[in-house]
C-alpha cells in the first residue's frame, strides 16, 4: 500500500535530535494513509523504526486496536482482512530501557474502538481524539515529559484546510493564558504548536487547549476545537515508603512462611507504565545469626515471611529478639536501570511462655520473731522468657503448711522474686517451726507441650525466735458500774493479767498509765483499783456516763515487758445537781398591754428521774409587791407575768425551781426584769430608776437604819 504525506488534515510532530546523541523512541511518530477499501491479512502496511538507544532489549509493541499488529522487524499488519479500522491507530512500543508512542492517521476512516484512551487508560472526557469542526483538524499531541532545552520546541501542527486569506490562529486554555501561563504557544500565521519549557507529568499529566481562527479583526470565524495535549511518562521518580516506621511482629516458633508484615512503596511515575511498577528486595539483615536469610519478601506485594523453622526462630538462643531488614523498592519491575527507594523495617521475635520458672533452690529458710509481722524471705527463680511479658512475669501460691493463713506470698514486680510475709503474728509458745511448700506459676498459661515440673515447687522452713512478751489482761475491756459520789477509797475493780510467756516463770506489777480526772490508784501488787476523789458522772471526763482509764501490767522479764488494760465505768445517776432557770433577764413595757413578761425553762445536770417535772415558785410576797405570778406551762417551762403595770425600773424577782429527786433539790434564783418606756415601737431602758426590791426588804433596811442611830 502506497504511504504518502497527507498534509490538508494532519498534524506534523516534529522531532528533533538532541546534541547530536541517540533518543530513545520511534524515529517518526506521526504517520498518514489513505483508507483503503481494504485492510488485507498479514500484509505490511507501514514500517515502524524504534530505538531505545540501548539494543532494543524485551522490544514489545501494542496496537490500539487489535485487529492489527507489529511483527518484530517493525511492520505494522493486519491479522484478518479488514474494511474499517476507525480514524487512527496507536502504537505503544515499550523496551527495557525506554517506551515511546507513535499515531497512524487514517484519512477517510471512520470512527472505531480501540484507541489512546485504552493503551494510556484515560478517562473518557479527559482526551479529545480526532476533534473536528469544519475546516480545523487538531488531533492529540504527546510529549515527552523532562525534555531538555533549547525551548521553544516544535511539537506539532493543527490545519486549516480552508485557508481563508488573512485569517489567523488563536490558542487558549490552561497552560496558555491560564496557569501555569505560558508553556504553549502556537504560530498564528503556520498553527505549529511549540512547547515553550519542560512539563512534568506528576504535576499535570493532559492539558485540554482550544484552536480558534480569527479574521484579521480578531473576531472568531471557526472554532473553538478542543487540542488534547498529553505528557508522556518519564521515569524520574524513585519509589518511596511513605508510612514508616516499619515495625511488625512474629511469634517465636512460628511456622516457615508465617506472615510478618507487608512493606508498600509509593512511585509518582504513571502508574499505567513501568515507570511505577515496584519490585521488593532484602538487601541486609541484621543481625545475620542463627541464619542469614530468616526472612523473604513477596517481590510483587511486599509482604514479609518466615523462611526458617520453627526450631531456629527461637527467642531465647537469639543473641537479640530484633532484626533489621534494609528493604528496597525497585521501579521498572526491578530491572537494572530502575530507580530505588529503601527503608528499615523492624521485626520483634515475641515470646510465648514455652519456658516455665524455676526456683533457684528446693529449699529456703527463714527466721522470725514471735508477734511481729512482715516480708521475712524473698524466694527467688529463674525464667527465659522475655521480662516484659506475662510469660516471664511469677505468681506464687502456698499450697501447704498455712491453714490459719498466718502467711502471704506477693510477687516483687521488679526482681520476679516471692516476697513471703507473716500477716498474723506467731506465737513461739504455739509452734517454733512451720513448714510450707510454695509453688509458682507465670501469669500466661504455658504453650500445650511445656508443664511445670519438680523445680516449679520449692519448701520453706520457718524457725519462730521466743521474745518477752507483754502480759495480757482479761478481759480487756474490764467494765465496771459505779455510783457516783461513792466514798474516797472504795474499791472499783480487782484486775488480772497474765504472761504469754509460759516457759518464763515471771511475775506482774501493775501501775495506771492514764487516769484523766485523777480518780483512781491501783495496788501493785494484787492489781486492785481504789478511789482517791469523789467520782462524778457530769465531770467532763465522762463521755456517755462512761469513764475510761488505762493501767499497766509489768512482768519481770529482762527487760521487762508491758501490756495495757483498759477499764470502763460505768456510773449511776444520783440526785446531786439542783436545777437552774433560763432566761435570768427579761424585758417589759411599762405600758405594756400583755403582761405576760417571760417564760422560763429549767435544766438539771443530772437524769432521769432527778430532773423533770420540775416546780417553779416565787419567794412569799406580801403587801403592795404581790404584783408578780408564775404559773406553769409543762413539766420543763413556766410563765412569769405581772399583776399591774410597773414603773420605770430593775426589779429582781426571786424564783424557787425543784427538781423530781429524792430527795429534791431546790435552787433560788434571782430573775431581774427591766420595766422600760416604749415609744414608737422602740424600748428604753436606759434611764431605770433605783433598783426596786420586795417591801419587806426595805422595811428591814429601814428598820436596821433607826436601829444604828
Amino acid at each position: 500500500m502506497a504511504i504518502r504525506m497527507f498534509c490538508h488534515f494532519c498534524v506534523l510532530l516534529l522531532v528533533f535530535a538532541e546534541d547530536l546523541e541517540c533518543i530513545p523512541g520511534f524515529q517518526q511518530k506521526v504517520f498518514h494513509i489513505e483508507q483503503p477499501s481494504e485492510f488485507t491479512e498479514d500484509q505490511p502496511i507501514l514500517n515502524l523504526v524504534f530505538d531505545d538507544c540501548e539494543g532494543n532489549d524485551k522490544l514489545n509493541f501494542e496496537v490500539s486496536n487489535p485487529d492489527f499488529k507489529v511483527e518484530p522487524n517493525g511492520s505494522l499488519v493486519a491479522l484478518k482482512n479488514i474494511t474499517e479500522a476507525g480514524r487512527a491507530l496507536f502504537i505503544h512500543a515499550r523496551s527495557a530501557q525506554a517506551e515511546d508512542m507513535a499515531e497512524v492517521l487514517i484519512v477517510g476512516g471512520k470512527d472505531h474502538h480501540g484507541s489512546l484512551k485504552e493503551i494510556f487508560k484515560i478517562e473518557d472526557g479527559s482526551l479529545g481524539i480526532l476533534r473536528q469542526k469544519r475546516a480545523i483538524v487538531a488531533t492529540p499531541i504527546l510529549i515527552p515529559e523532562n525534555q531538555r532545552p533549547p525551548f521553544p520546541r516544535a511539537v506539532g501542527r493543527v490545519i486549516d484546510s480552508d485557508g481563508t486569506e488573512g485569517s489567523k490562529f488563536r490558542l487558549s486554555g490552561k497552560g496558555v493564558d491560564q496557569e501555569p501561563k505560558g508553556a504553549f504557544k502556537i504560530n498564528e500565521n503556520t498553527g505549529e504548536i511549540s512547547v515553550t519549557r519542560s512539563l512534568d507529568r506528576e504535576a499535570i499529566p493532559t492539558y485540554q487547549l482550544q484552536v480558534e481562527i480569527t479574521d484579521v479583526s480578531g473576531k472568531s470565524i471557526e472554532g473553538p476545537v478542543l487540542l488534547d495535549i498529553i505528557v508522556i511518562d518519564q521515569n524520574d521518580n524513585r519509589p518511596i515508603f511513605r508510612e514508616g516506621p516499619y515495625v511488625g511482629h512474629v511469634m517465636e516458633g512460628s511456622p516457615t512462611g508465617s506472615t510478618v508484615m507487608r512493606m508498600m512503596a509509593f512511585d509518582a511515575d504513571d502508574p499505567a507504565t513501568d515507570n511505577a511498577l515496584l519490585r521488593y528486595n532484602i538487601l541486609k539483615q541484621t543481625p545475620d545469626k542463627p541464619s542469614p536469610n530468616m526472612f523473604f519478601i513477596d517481590p510483587e506485594k511486599g509482604d514479609i515471611v518466615t523462611v526458617v523453622s520453627p526450631a531456629l526462630l527461637d527467642r531465647e538462643t537469639m543473641e537479640n529478639p530484633k532484626y533489621e531488614l534494609i528493604i528496597e523498592a525497585k521501579d521498572m519491575a526491578g530491572l537494572d536501570v530502575g530507580l530505588t527507594g529503601t527503608a528499615t523495617a523492624t521485626i520483634v521475635i515475641d515470646d510465648k511462655n514455652d519456658h516455665p520458672p524455676e526456683f533457684t533452690k528446693k529449699e529456703f529458710h527463714a527466721t522470725v520473731k514471735e508477734g511481729v509481722t512482715g516480708v521475712m524471705v524473698n524466694l527467688s527463680v529463674e525464667d527465659r522468657d522475655d521480662p516484659a511479658t506475662g510469660a516471664w512475669r511469677a505468681v506464687y501460691t502456698v499450697i501447704n503448711g498455712n491453714p490459719g493463713q498466718s502467711f502471704e506470698i506477693h510477687t516483687n514486680p521488679k526482681t520476679n522474686e516471692g516476697m513471703l510475709s507473716v500477716v498474723k503474728p506467731l506465737d513461739y509458745e504455739i509452734s517454733a517451726f512451720h513448714t510450707l511448700l510454695i509453688k509458682v506459676e507465670n501469669e500466661d498459661p504455658l504453650v500445650p507441650d511445656i508443664a511445670y515440673g519438680r523445680s516449679s515447687t520449692a519448701t520453706v522452713q520457718i524457725t519462730v525466735l521466743d521474745v518477752n512478751e507483754g502480759p495480757v489482761f482479761h478481759p480487756d475491756p474490764m467494765t465496771v458500774t459505779k455510783q457516783e459520789n461513792i466514798p474516797i477509797g472504795s474499791v472499783v475493780l480487782t484486775v488480772s493479767a497474765t504472761d504469754p510467756d509460759i516457759l518464763q516463770h515471771q511475775t506482774i506489777g501493775y501501775s495506771v498509765y492514764k487516769d484523766p480526772a485523777g480518780w483512781l490508784e491501783i495496788n501493785p501488787t494484787n492489781g486492785t483499783i481504789f478511789t482517791t476523789a469523789v467520782l462524778d458522772r457530769e465531770s467532763p471526763y465522762v463521755h456517755n456516763n462512761v469513764y475510761t482509764a488505762l493501767f499497766l501490767a509489768i512482768d519481770s522479764g529482762n527487760p521487762p515487758a508491758t501490756g495495757t488494760g483498759t477499764l470502763q465505768i460505768t456510773l449511776e445517776d444520783v440526785n446531786d445537781n439542783a436545777p437552774a432557770i433560763y432566761p435570768t433577764l427579761a424585758k417589759v413595757c411599762d405600758d405594756a398591754k400583755d403582761l405576760r413578761v417571760v417564760v422560763l425553762g429549767a435544766s438539771d445536770k443530772d437524769l432521769h428521774p432527778n430532773t423533770d417535772p420540775f416546780k417553779f415558785e416565787l419567794s412569799k410576797q406580801s403587801g403592795p409587791d404581790k404584783v408578780w405570778k408564775i404559773a406553769k406551762i409543762n413539766n420543763t417551762h413556766a410563765q412569769v407575768s405581772l399583776l399591774q403595770n410597773l414603773k420605770k425600773a430593775n426589779y429582781n424577782i426571786p424564783i424557787l425551781v425543784t427538781d423530781s429527786g429524792k430527795p429534791p433539790l431546790t435552787n433560788n434564783t434571782e430573775l431581774k426584769v427591766q420595766v422600760c418606756s416604749c415609744k414608737k415601737s422602740k424600748m428604753d431602758c436606759s434611764a431605770a430608776d433605783a433598783l426596786h426590791i420586795s417591801m419587806i426588804l426595805i422595811l428591814l433596811f429601814s428598820l436596821v437604819s433607826l436601829f444604828c442611830l
